[in-house]
């Protein structure tokens, strides 16, 4: 079924919010058990996955305590939080009977894989889910950066984006009633209109690279199905 796909390897990013649910910090077991079920059924329609999952449903809950904290350190803590994601979405996944690995920008060989680009790849083509951990290993880079750049890596056909809406909007919808949804935009555009979709320099990276961009709603039950077979509702960003 691979052939029907408009997009056969693809890289998702998930933020850390949205493993939360309806918590206020941390992780939610339901709300991560349905996100697995909704990777699941992307593979089981021929799809290469892999993941990028951020860390601020961790780190923000306890960013009170880290308001002292000098930027590198913090972000390097932050890298931590997205290795604990990682583990998360690999035990949901290995819990639907599919096989994963996390591999960390942090060597930290005692529970992950450290990253390797080659043995990455070797893994989507053995047909494995691929979770990358710790974002870039480097301060002052966002975890949206790492997935442009980790799906230019893997050599994905797109770059999936999981938010509370369904695509890319002028405003805030939810506090703004009048706010312009757009079905398609150029990279240019993004940047241009300070649209907060990903950070600048993960655009940059997926317009050098000409990767597609999908933003669509994580918390339609299908959608992201929907997307990689071509349909459903998203915004795309490409040239």
């Amino acid at each position: 079924m691979a052939s029907n796909l408009a997009y056969r390897r693809i890289l998702l990013k998930l933020s850390g919010e949205g493993l939360m649910g309806d918590r206020g910090f941390g992780l939610d077991p339901a709300t991560v058990g349905r996100l697995a079920e909704e990777i699941k059924s992307v593979y089981d329609l021929g799809a290469q996955v892999c993941l990028v999952v951020g860390g601020g449903n961790i780190f923000r809950g306890m960013s009170e305590a880290a308001r002292n904290i000098e930027r590198t350190t913090a972000d390097y803590m932050g890298m931590l939080a997205t290795v604990m994601n990682a583990l998360a979405m690999q035990s949901a996944l290995e819990h639907l009977g599919l096989q994963t690995r996390v591999l960390s920008a942090i060597p930290m060989t005692t529970v992950c894989e450290p990253y390797i680009r080659r043995r990455a790849i070797r893994h989507l083509e053995r047909g494995r889910v691929v979770i990358f951990a710790a974002g870039t290993g480097n301060p002052f880079f966002t975890t949206d950066t790492a997935a442009a750049l980790r799906a230019v890596e893997m050599n994905c056909d797109a770059l999936l984006k999981g938010t509370q809406v369904d695509g890319v909007y002028s405003a805030d919808p939810k506090k703004d009633p009048s706010a312009k949804r757009f079905e398609r935009l150029s990279y240019q555009q993004v940047l241009a209109d300070e649209l907060k979709v990903m950070d600048a320099s993960a655009i940059a990276v997926a317009r050098e690279n000409k990767v597609p961009i999908l933003v669509f709603s994580i918390h339609n039950p299908g959608a992201l199905a929907d997307v990689v077979s071509g349909g459903g509702h998203y915004t795309i960003i490409a040239d």
